[in-house]
C-alpha cells in the first residue's frame, strides 16, 4: 500500500494535523509526518516532493497557515495528488490560508479541504488510495454505513425528545 505524507509548515500546525493522523490510523494507512516550510526550507520541501513518488508515497497532505504556500510548492514538483489543509491563524481566521491554498494556477492542482479540515483531508487521501485497494474501499463503505446508522439513531433520539415536549 502506498503511504501518505503529511507535511506541515510549522509544529504549531500539529493540533490540526493530529486529526488526519488519527483518521489514517483508523484506516491502517501507512504515513509519515514532517515539518517543512515553503519559505524557510523550500529546498527541502522541493526535494521531498520531487522524490515522494519513488519513496512510496501515493498522496501528500500539506497543512499550513497564513501565507500557506506549502501545498502549492509541493504540488509544483510532483504528479502525486496534493491535498491542502488551510490552517486557521489569529490574524485572518484562516481566510488567508484558504485563499492561498485554493488559488493555484492551471497545471498545479491542489485539492483543498475546509479550514482546519484535517480529518477530511485524511479521508480524501484514503479515497484516492482506495481506487486501487479493495480493502480500503470496503473500509470507506463501512465508515459511510456507520455514519448513516449514527444519524438514524440521533433522529430516533430527537423524536423522543420532541414527543416529551
Amino acid at each position: 500500500m502506498k503511504k501518505v505524507a503529511i507535511i506541515m509548515g510549522s509544529d504549531s500546525d500539529f493540533p490540526v494535523v493530529s486529526k488526519a493522523v488519527k483518521k489514517l490510523k483508523e484506516f491502517d494507512v501507512p504515513f509519515e509526518v514532517h515539518i517543512m516550510s515553503a519559505h524557510r526550507t523550500p529546498d527541502e520541501a522541493i526535494r521531498f516532493s520531487s522524490n515522494a513518488k519513488k519513496n512510496g508515497f501515493g498522496v501528500i497532505i500539506a497543512a499550513a497557515g497564513m501565507a500557506a504556500h506549502l501545498a502549492g510548492v509541493l504540488a509544483a514538483k510532483t504528479t502525486l495528488p496534493v491535498i491542502g489543509i488551510p490552517c486557521k491563524s489569529a490574524q485572518l481566521d484562516g481566510m488567508d490560508a484558504l485563499l492561498a491554498t485554493v488559488m493555484m494556477p492551471t497545471g498545479i492542482p491542489v485539492a483543498t479541504v475546509a479550514v482546519d479540515g484535517a480529518a477530511n483531508a485524511a479521508i480524501l487521501a484514503v479515497e484516492i488510495l482506495a481506487l486501487s485497494d479493495d480493502t480500503l474501499a470496503q473500509r470507506l463503505e463501512d465508515m459511510k454505513t456507520d455514519m448513516e446508522k449514527g444519524v438514524a439513531e440521533k433522529d430516533k433520539a430527537i423524536q423522543l425528545k420532541v414527543e416529551e415536549l
